[in-house]
């Protein structure tokens, strides 16, 4: 049984504010954002190709610097990304081998995935086809009644959140499953902003992984010191 990966380079990074040049590339704890990722399925032992969506040309040359460093042993296949993020899923998808049977689905700006999340990922999609990480909300959740924009004086209120998870990467699927459910998704012309919604839509379950470490995304730059203290204290 052949497992994949895609690894999601292409964002653009906007909320970075201009602070790093390409958050996948900044240093952290002395390598590159996308190498935690890329080590972590290495030592993992659990896929044979690995598919790279990528922003341009320098990014390419960048990450491949990154992959043959960390000297992997897989099938490396590259997609250009898209103009949102189920397109650059969906070109991710399309450069998989047929002869894969699962695929890994990572968003490279969440570096602190680890071994152990990756084989109990995998072990739950092989029981039920799909998985996902995520970990519990523990914050207190308010509807907001009015617009958008002005935030003075608004009515709020309580949205039950026993119920409610945050939904992190990677997310794995049988890759026919998950490549239609893109398919039919791009024909409807509709957005996601996860995997799980693409398979959801089309009434496919999906098993929740319950994440007991810190596995936050890459998006602000006061991200940058947060990601090295954990790393420090989560170093596997």
């Amino acid at each position: 049984m052949a497992n994949a990966a895609i690894f999601l380079c292409a964002g653009s990074g906007t909320r970075m504010r201009g602070q790093v040049a390409d958050k996948v590339l900044t240093p952290l704890g002395g390598h590159s954002v996308f190498w935690h990722s890329i080590k972590a399925f290495e030592d993992s032992g659990l896929i044979e190709h690995a598919v790279v969506v990528y922003r341009d040309d320098e990014q390419r040359e960048a990450l491949e610097k990154v992959i043959t460093e960390t000297n992997v042993d897989w099938e490396i296949s590259w997609a250009l990304g898209g103009k949102e993020r189920q397109d650059s899923v969906f070109n991710g998808l399309s450069e998989t081998s047929l002869l894969v049977d699962y695929v890994f689905i990572h968003d490279c700006a969440r570096p602190m995935i680890r071994i152990e999340n990756l084989h109990a990922l995998h072990q739950a999609a092989l029981e039920n086809g799909a998985a996902v990480l995520a970990h519990r909300v523990a914050d207190t959740i308010k509807r907001a009644a009015g617009s958008q924009r002005k935030l003075t004086a608004r009515k709020l209120k309580d949205v039950p959140r026993s119920n409610l998870w945050a939904m992190e990467t990677p997310q794995v699927f049988h890759r026919e499953t998950v490549m239609e459910c893109y398919r039919r998704l791009r024909l409807a012309g509709l957005s996601v902003t996860d995997d799980t919604a693409a398979v959801a839509r089309e009434g496919h379950s999906v098993t929740l992984v319950e994440n007991p470490f810190p596995n936050p995304k890459l998006t602000t730059p006061a991200d940058l010191p947060y990601l090295e203290f954990l790393l420090q204290q989560y170093a596997q």
